[in-house]
Parts: structure tokens; C-alpha cells; sequence
């Protein structure tokens, strides 16, 4: 049975977002401390916006040039060049930013603003912006291959070396590849041999120490053995490590006592030395470098005599105007006696990018109310917390709850709540930090999950760390509060505030 093509009709509904929204969207996910960046770049892509503040009495009715385009007639063809170029030179209208200014015809008056001085006095002083410099392990440890009396093939070994040690501090590729990378890449011949040999070498001599290990237990060997060579007596800890490191990982005092011969006082003094090596040596730079990175706020939330007052961070937003020089471009063309082909495509031409700022200073604008309204209601349903910074006061509240509140929809409080901080008297906090589920209690009012994780983590801090509270122990403890929450849940909680097991946090 042979069938034939056809043509039918198919109705269904589809989504369709509007350029604004996307932008809208886009912008709402960037941090107030990339604002400012995203908004250079689009002045640097439309000449007609630029930073400062709107001039009064400056009427919008200036830049709704549509009716004098209309107006524009095309003069007679023997008065307009020919030209196939001309086609070429035109404004390409598919996108914005895309169109080139138009030549000047020499015959046309230059307009005043084309010879207006717009350079800066020279008495002006910018202060220079200040670049955090920040080091990573990779440049510290090529900083310390003088140390190393080499030639420059060998040195081209050390530095493929140096490059494959990941962040942590571990050199976790396997020897052969980093021949093999040698060979093929670099073409330098090298052995399994050498490469141990200088690799060796490195960990011996390179800061941090324990650098270059290829697992957790040559980690700790390797700082053990810098503190026996600095006159430390680190022999019994060595041992424990090289011999019964399987026992010190699931925490088996026992056996690692009876294995050493020691009693309980000297097994504590072991203990005592191991857990002060760094398990990831590489983390000591990265650590230094966080700690000089702040965090820039979004919100700002004073309690000003019980009563919470809201600010939104408009430190990076500057303010955003259209650009004199393209209103001025408008009135010269409106004004001009000839009014050809070139003219309207350049009318054409600063419409667009006139528009093109308008629609994007809109949509600051809309970025900042929905922020603002988002959020005050999260301030509302958390004021309890904002005023007492007692995070047990938290309530459950969800992306609906919020959503409900303003309007918006709850892909849009998303994006609101991403990334975003607020700074209280109490410190400054994640807005997902405000999100968490309900949990029911024995008289059947609903508590927010984190002030059972509250609760949950005061519990593990205060027990006796020689006897710690198995899960069982802290679900019977959080039934007698009044909390009905099942096992599987506090081990799940557990593992969300990264509390090991029970046998995991005993300590002698």
C-alpha cells in the first residue's frame, strides 16, 4: 500500500520568551558584584547609554523619532548615488550593534556636535582600581626548582612534574603518563627512574610539606619524616601510619596500641601528632587566598529600635541615562533641509540604539524592584530570625511561599535567591540559607528543617567525644523534644551538616 505526501494543519500552543525576558532573567542571576561589569559591557556595546544621572525636564518625547522618519522622502534616483555599494554601506536592522555609523556626504553642513570638545581637563587624576594578586601552588613550586641543581632537560622534567600536582597537593597522574607527556608533547626522553628520582626530590625539599604524594598515607609519611629531619620524635607516630594505617583511618585505638606496645597516655600523644598534618598540603595556599576574598552583599537588613529596615546594594549599579550626543544627533537630522536614503538610515541607525539603551535601563530598573520585592517578603516570613539572629526561630518556607507573596514566578525566585547574600547584625548569609523544608511535630506544628539541624548540630558538640551518640541515640534524643523524625532522616541530616558516623568522632 503505497502513500503519498500531504499537507495538514497542526495547532498547539508553544512558549515563546521575549528578548527582555531572557535579558531580565540573565540579569537577575548576576551578583551585585559583577553587576557593574555587565554593565560596562553593554555601554561599550551602545554608544548611546552612558553612566550618570537623568538631566530634569529632559522629556522622552525627545528620542520617539518614528513619526519624523516616516516623514522622510527619498529624493529623485539622479540625486541619489547609484551605486551598488550604497546596499553595503547600509544599516543591517537584524540585530542591534551590528549597523556602522554612515559616511558623511561632504555637500551636507558638519552638525555642531561632531566638532563639540569632549576631552577631559588634563587637571582630572583617575584613581587606579586595585587588582587582588593571588599566588596558586603551582606558581610557589616553580618558584623552588632553583633550589634543584638542574640542566634544562631535566628542569623541563621538574616542570611537567610540578604541572601535573593537582590543588590538593597529591600527583595523582601515574609516572608512565607523565613520560609519555614528555615524549610526545615536549619531546624530551626521559625513564620511570628519573622521574621518581626527581619527584622524590620534591617531596623532600618543596614547601608545602607533604607536596607531590600520590596518596593519603605518603602525605602523612612525608610531613612525619620533615619533622624527624627538624629534630622532632615523631618514631612511634611514623610507625603507626607505615604499619597499621588501615586501623588510624576507621579509628581502631586498640589494635593500634597493642600493635605499638604503648599505653593509653602515650597512644593520646601519637594521636595528638597525626591529627595536626595536613592531609591536603596544597589547601594551605588556597586557604590563604580565600582568606583575604570578602563577599559584597545584595541586601542590607538593619533592626532599627524592632523595627527591620531593607536596602538593596546599588554600590556597583551606576546610574544610567540616555546620551546627550545621540539626542543632539536626532535634533541635527530632524532639522536637516536633505533628507535622502543615508539620513534616514542613520535616523534609523541611532533609533535603534537609543531604544536599545532605553530597553536595557528598564530592565535595571525591573532587576532591582524584583529583587527588592523578593527580598522583603523572605524579611517578612523570617523576621522572627532577623530580629533574634536565633536560627531555631527559622520557619519552613519554600520558593512558592515567596512566589506567592510577590507575584513572581517561582523560576524567577530562583534566580533571585542564586547566588545572592544579605548582611545582618548577625552576620551575612546565603539567601538559600532562609529555604528549608517542614517537619511535623508530636503536636502538629510544623518546624522548618534547619532548626531540627540546629538542633541536631548542638547535640553532636555537646556530647562526650570518648562515647559519641550513635544515630539511634539522637533520634530517641529528638523524639524526647517533641521532634517525630525517623532514623534515615537524622543520618541524612547528619551527612548535610558533614558530621561523620559515631565511631568516626570518638576521640581518646
Amino acid at each position: 500500500m503505497a502513500f503519498g505526501q500531504g499537507l495538514r494543519q497542526v495547532q498547539k500552543q508553544q512558549l515563546k520568551l521575549l528578548p527582555q525576558q531572557i535579558q531580565l532573567m540573565k540579569l537577575l542571576q548576576i551578583p551585585t558584584a559583577n553587576l557593574e561589569e555587565r554593565i560596562k559591557e553593554e555601554i561599550e556595546e551602545n554608544p548611546a547609554l552612558e553612566m550618570g544621572e537623568e538631566h530634569d525636564g529632559q522629556e522622552d518625547t525627545d528620542l520617539s523619532t518614528q513619526d519624523s522618519i516616516d516623514d522622510y522622502e527619498y529624493e529623485p534616483a539622479d540625486s541619489v548615488a547609484e551605486d551598488s555599494s550604497m546596499a553595503d554601506d547600509g544599516p543591517d536592522m537584524a540585530e542591534f550593534g551590528s549597523v556602522d555609523q554612515p559616511e558623511w556626504d561632504p555637500e551636507d553642513d558638519i552638525p555642531d556636535y561632531q566638532t563639540r570638545d569632549i576631552n577631559y581637563g588634563e587637571g582630572e587624576e583617575t584613581t587606579p582600581t586595585p587588582i587582588k594578586v593571588e599566588s596558586n601552588l603551582y606558581d610557589l613550586l616553580i618558584g623552588q626548582l632553583a633550589m634543584l641543581e638542574l640542566d634544562e632537560r631535566r628542569r623541563k622534567v621538574a616542570e611537567q612534574i610540578v604541572g601535573s600536582i593537582d590543588e590538593d597537593g597529591y600527583l595523582r597522574r601515574e609516572i608512565a603518563s607523565i613520560v609519555d607527556d614528555l615524549a610526545f608533547r615536549q619531546n624530551v626522553q626521559t625513564s620511570d627512574e628519573e622521574v621518581e628520582l626527581l619527584l622524590s626530590q620534591i617531596q623532600k625539599l618543596f614547601d608545602p610539606a607533604g607536596v607531590g604524594a600520590r596518596n593519603l598515607q605518603e602525605c602523612l609519611l612525608l610531613q612525619l619524616q620533615r619533622l624527624r629531619s627538624e629534630g622532632k620524635d615523631v618514631q612511634l607516630a611514623l610507625n603507626a601510619v607505615k604499619d597499621y594505617f588501615e586501623e588510624f583511618t576507621k579509628k581502631h585505638y586498640e589494635k593500634i596500641q597493642r600493635g605499638l606496645g604503648i599505653d593509653e597516655a602515650k597512644l593520646r600523644e601519637v594521636m595528638n601528632q597525626l591529627i595536626r598534618l595536613n592531609p591536603k598540603p596544597g589547601g594551605v595556599v588556597s586557604t590563604i587566598n580565600k582568606a583575604e576574598t570578602y563577599v559584597i552583599p545584595d541586601f542590607f537588613i538593619e533592626n532599627i529600635n524592632g523595627k527591620l529596615e531593607l536596602t538593596l546594594n546599588n554600590r556597583n549599579a551606576p546610574e544610567l541615562r540616555i546620551s546627550s550626543d545621540y539626542r543632539d544627533m536626532l535634533r541635527e537630522y530632524e532639522r536637516g533641509s536633505k533628507k535622502n536614503k543615508q539620513q534616514k538610515d542613520a535616523v534609523m541607525f541611532i533609533k535603534q540604539k537609543i531604544d536599545a539603551a532605553k530597553w536595557f535601563i528598564d530592565i535595571i530598573k525591573q532587576r532591582h524592584e524584583t529583587l527588592y520585592n523578593s527580598m522583603y517578603a523572605i524579611m517578612m516570613h523570617q523576621q522572627e530570625f532577623f530580629l533574634t539572629g536565633d536560627e531555631t526561630t527559622l520557619r519552613p518556607m519554600i520558593l512558592k511561599d515567596v512566589a506567592e507573596v510577590t507575584g513572581l514566578d517561582i523560576s524567577t525566585v530562583s534566580r533571585v535567591a542564586n547566588s545572592k547574600f544579605v548582611q545582618t547584625e548577625f552576620g551575612t548569609y546565603r539567601l538559600k540559607f532562609f529555604f528549608s523544608e517542614s517537619l511535623s511535630t508530636e503536636s502538629g506544628e510544623e518546624v522548618s528543617t534547619r532548626e531540627v539541624k540546629k538542633i541536631l548540630s548542638d547535640m553532636v558538640e555537646g556530647e562526650d567525644k570518648r562515647k559519641p551518640l550513635s544515630d539511634d541515640q539522637l533520634t530517641d534524643m529528638l523524639k524526647e523534644k517533641g521532634y517525630n523524625i525517623a532514623r534515615r532522616t537524622v543520618a541524612k541530616y547528619r551527612e548535610q551538616l558533614n558530621v561523620p558516623v559515631a565511631r568516626l568522632r570518638k576521640e581518646l
